[in-house]
């Protein structure tokens, strides 16, 4: 996996598929470049909290990426996961099946 770091890459990623769920937004975007790395970025805004909230949620979005994505993930794909303000108080596992629900409608959208 290799982490999106700069914000060309995130506004490449916003013209992908958008998958909404109750903690999150997930950006996929197929970079179409030959190369089968997953892309990986984060970004809470300022709306949801403090630098602490935000840090926190960020580094729970990390885990489940690091857990589900290897698997799950899209080859070759861009993932960016957006956080809501209902995130940091939902349960880790719930986080986790939400977001292997959304690699699922996104790689649905994708094969059509």
């Amino acid at each position: 996996m290799r982490r999106l770091v700069r914000r060309s890459e995130f506004l490449a990623a916003n013209s992908g598929k958008r998958v909404p769920m109750p903690g999150f937004v997930l950006l996929v975007r197929a970079r179409e470049d030959g190369d089968p790395a997953i892309g990986v970025g984060f970004t809470v805004t300022k709306k949801i909290g403090g630098a602490v909230v935000r840090n926190r949620m960020k580094r729970r979005f990390r885990a489940l990426a690091q857990d589900i994505l290897p698997e799950a993930g899209h080859p070759g794909a861009d993932h960016v996961m957006i956080g809501r303000a209902g995130g940091l108080e939902r349960d880790f596992a719930l986080l986790g099946n939400e977001l292997r629900k959304a690699l699922a409608k996104a790689q649905g959208a994708a094969g059509r």
